[in-house]
């Protein structure tokens, strides 16, 4: 006989939220704004995308709704409309989390994508991505009914958010208890980005993973998570800590914070912090990975250091691209994994080589170009203005090197007697209308250097400057030699008769 299995939802489960205040009521009238540490999203975190989704009634804010700001520069077409916070499940925006996002769909069965959830008032605003704002606008006019559901999007991104912010507050624990380090600041960054605390200075390894593995045992142990709430009494609330350099750190409510409910986000005798985002209810299979190094940030007058962090889906999205880049890396290598950092150094070491036998080469050409430059010099008077014009060829990433060695070349081997003005040039192989060609004039006198440089600028277009006895340029476009090649040795001869 077969075996069968049946795969349940995700819920959450009863014991997560509690409500330690005997006075302390969810309001049931649906019109009613919910505060901050009631709303559905803080108390039913774990929706599945096959839940059925709460109907809710557009209606007017009270005040203005801002737009958001980057709509000016991007100018999105968003249509923002207004439900009471009573049956909203979507996350809104605040307290360092970013909201949730969602499908909206009418009475007529239209859906439309929701990029963006913040809470205005006692009104919980969508973002609404349309087409036509305009005509879009209909279906979202005052006491319209709508269905908003997360989706299968942002099911995983709610997931990904409790992930990194329930293992933010794991580590941040841990830190302050093992090293007495406060997280000064957070940053729950867009996925799959890792994740960073800010800290009053930088870790060692041995520091990082000890905490790492501090942490991971407590998520092997399974540690279980709840959230407190009760009314907010501010008279019994201690002041924000601070740390030495200003910065408000610690467990205590912020200052400006009005929402009347105090919520705190307990870990199973790890943590107990004040924090108003969605959190996993337990630490199972919350594998936390701190990236091995931090990074140091110095201000006007004090110095910090972030440390990042991966779990849930951005650590296995990390694996999965790390073993993906490494794999690729094998291949091109024609090695196994564990060998390519050997095989890599390998190469490197080998590139090294062969650029310093192709600077080597370089410079031994440019004394031979630089001779035959000479040459030629000297086979007239030395009273006259040598003039030259040098076009090459090449592909190389640094022309322009090439060039200055040819120049400085022939520089130290000609006679202080000889005056003499050189203009060099060198374009790619395959040119288009975006190529770069570069252009070096170097001279025995500094006021026909700087003369060449300016007509080169106002005939051909070349774009440069220079100081004493050089000037460099570039000239963006295709460099033909009947046009930019003539312009030049016009501008040579003009030189020689003044």
């Amino acid at each position: 006989m077969a075996a069968t299995g049946l795969l349940l939802l995700p819920t959450t489960p009863p014991s997560y939220h509690r409500i330690v205040s005997p006075t302390l009521t969810i309001p049931t009238d649906p019109q009613l704004p919910i505060p901050v540490g009631l709303l559905a999203c803080q108390r039913k975190h774990l929706p599945s995308p096959a839940s059925h989704p709460p109907t809710l009634l557009i209606t007017p804010s009270r005040r203005p709704i801002p737009p958001r700001a980057r709509d000016y520069h991007h100018k999105l077409h968003d249509l923002q409309i207004s439900t009471p916070t009573a049956k909203c499940e979507e996350e809104q925006e605040g307290g360092g989390q970013p909201s949730d996002i969602g499908i909206i769909t009418t009475a007529e069965g239209k859906t439309w994508d929701i990029t963006q959830v913040k809470r205005h008032g006692g009104h919980a605003v969508h973002y609404i991505r349309v087409q036509n704002s305009d005509s879009d606008a209909q279906y979202f006019s005052q006491g319209a009914k709508v269905t908003v559901a997360l989706g299968n999007d942002g099911v995983n991104r709610r997931y990904d958010h409790m992930s990194m912010h329930t293992s933010q507050h794991l580590l941040s624990a841990i830190l302050e208890t093992r090293l007495n380090l406060p997280t000064l600041s957070w940053s729950l960054t867009t996925y799959p980005a890792p994740c960073y605390v800010e800290l009053p200075r930088s870790m060692s390894i041995e520091e990082i993973t000890a905490i790492q593995d501090e942490a991971n045992r407590l998520v092997f142990e399974g540690r279980k998570v709840h959230v407190e709430v009760e009314e907010l009494n501010r008279e019994q609330e201690s002041d924000v800590p601070k740390h030495e350099s200003g910065r408000a750190v610690g467990k205590t409510l912020p200052a400006d914070y009005t929402g009347g409910v105090k919520r705190v986000v307990v870990i199973d005798g790890v943590d107990r912090n004040p924090c108003c985002g969605t959190h996993l209810p337990s630490l199972h299979n919350l594998q936390l990975f701190l990236i091995p190094q931090t990074e140091a940030l110095s201000r006007s007058s004090t110095t910090s250091a972030r440390l990042y962090f991966l779990s849930g889906p951005r650590l296995i999205a990390h694996l999965t691209s790390s073993h993906s880049l490494l794999a690729n890396t094998a291949a091109i290598l024609s090695c196994g994994a564990p060998l390519v950092p050997d095989r890599v150094g390998q190469v490197v070491d080998e590139r090294k080589k062969a650029e310093k036998r192709v600077e080597d080469l370089e410079l031994e050409l440019a004394k031979s170009v630089a001779e035959d430059i000479l040459t030629e010099a000297c086979d007239q008077s030395e009273e006259r203005l040598f003039v030259k014009h040098l076009h090459r060829t090449d592909d190389a990433a640094n022309a322009l090197g090439f060039l200055s060695s040819v120049s400085f070349s022939f520089s130290n081997t000609v006679t202080e007697k000889l005056p003499y003005l050189l203009v060099m040039t060198s374009s790619p192989s395959s040119q288009t209308t975006s190529s770069t060609s570069v252009v070096l004039v170097s001279g025995s006198d500094e006021q026909k250097v700087k003369t060449a440089g300016e007509r080169l600028k106002t005939e051909i277009g070349v774009k440069g400057g220079g100081r004493g006895p050089r000037w460099s340029g570039k000239f963006i476009g295709v460099w033909k030699e009947g046009r930019e090649d003539a312009a030049i040795e016009d501008i040579l001869r003009a030189l020689v008769n003044e």
